[in-house]
């Protein structure tokens, strides 16, 4: 079984220990960071093991930064604001790969005040609830439950909430966890583990649909702002880490693999579930210490506007971060970059299209 994070201390340590692998089954090697490439700065420290980053649209000076052990705060103009935008640290197992791992605000924030959290909660399962807020913070009592799945195991709970250009909710949810996907739940259609779900928040009592399958621990995806493209982070099981691209205009279902193949590479014997099989656009190898990848986010800012439509991907182990662009499907131009961030857990991006990252010791960063 991979030890594929231990969030928290010891936990996320190893989801999320230095070195470098690059580009394993691509056809180019990654080169040398530009003048103007992206640029790492200290923005905040003090977060309690930070694990994701969010805005949203209607406050553009502030962002949101998600505490694995249940809590959110709020960085304004810069600064860390006192107290807790939420705090649910009673409704949470916090340890390992669970916890408090994902936010998205409603696109119509600004109007309904709703937000969604995707948390593990004290039995160890995935729930995705809807808050309400006052402007100032999340109003405990208005908590509705849109989704409980039941986890086998404690790892590969993904986590990660997105609005996509479609105005639904995407949650990745990983295999259920142990190692191999034993039961083989990411390839069956009868399981909502490891799978891609939408959801369509506006409608009461509605189900998740199914868009993708056969992903192991999608820790970390998100919709290019200017395309609507979907880029997707996926944990590999011991060899290879990678990243999927689903242009927004999909043709379909899509199958990522897992557990027939880790990135291009044969896993396990056996034929596919159904979708149409999609490899990876980029992956790479553990050599150096790599082990876990951290999807990121499509450049779409103005401080660096030589570098928008890149990509940006990092790895928690190495703490390596690469970028590229995606041209008719295919990857283009990959390129390490000149800085690295140890224990990085997640990137976000602001109002204006910048892009921030947080690490486990506490600290959020600005790139651009």
């Amino acid at each position: 079984m991979r030890a594929v994070a231990t969030f928290l201390a010891v936990g996320l340590a190893a989801l999320l220990l230095a070195g470098c692998g690059s580009g394993e089954g691509a056809s180019e090697s990654p080169s040398p960071a530009a003048p103007e490439a992206f640029r790492r700065a200290v923005v905040v420290r003090g977060l309690d093991s930070p694990v994701h980053i969010a805005s949203t649209r209607s406050e553009p000076r502030r962002l949101y930064v998600v505490e694995q052990r249940g809590t959110i705060r709020v960085v304004e103009r810069g600064r860390l604001r006192d107290g807790f935008f939420l705090d649910v640290r009673d409704l949470v197992v916090s340890g390992g790969e669970q916890g408090l791992l994902g936010l998205a605000f409603d696109p119509a924030y600004a109007s309904n005040r709703l937000l969604y959290v995707n948390y593990t909660d004290t039995a160890g399962n995935t729930r995705v609830v809807r808050y309400r807020t006052n402007g100032r913070r999340a109003i405990p009592g208005s908590a509705r439950l849109l989704l409980r799945v039941e986890q086998p195991y404690t790892n590969h709970n993904g986590g990660n909430l997105a609005f996509g250009p479609d105005g639904r909710l995407y949650i990745g949810l990983g295999d259920g966890g142990a190692g191999g996907d034993p039961e083989g739940r990411a390839q069956s259609m009868g399981t909502l583990l490891g799978k891609m779900l939408r959801l369509n928040v506006r409608r009461a009592g509605a189900e998740p649909t199914i868009v993708g399958l056969g992903l192991r621990n999608p820790w970390r995806y998100s919709f290019d702002r200017l395309t609507g493209d979907l880029y997707i982070g996926d944990v590999g099981q011991g060899d290879v880490e990678e990243v999927d691209f689903t242009p927004r205009r999909s043709p379909g279902l899509e199958n990522y693999g897992w557990d027939l193949y880790e990135g291009s590479r044969r896993y396990e014997e056996g034929e596919p579930g159904p979708g149409s099989l999609v490899f990876p656009v980029f992956e790479y190898g553990r050599e150096g210490g790599s082990c876990t990848v951290v999807g990121g986010y499509v450049y779409r800012g103005r401080a660096r506007p030589a570098e928008r439509g890149r990509y940006l991907v990092g790895d928690y182990c190495s703490g390596l971060v690469w970028s590229f662009r995606v041209r008719a499907g295919d990857r283009v131009g990959l390129r390490r970059e000149r800085f690295r961030i140890e224990g990085l857990t997640s990137f976000g991006e602001d109002v204006a299209g910048e892009l921030y990252a947080v690490s486990q010791d506490g600290t959020l960063f600005r790139l651009t």
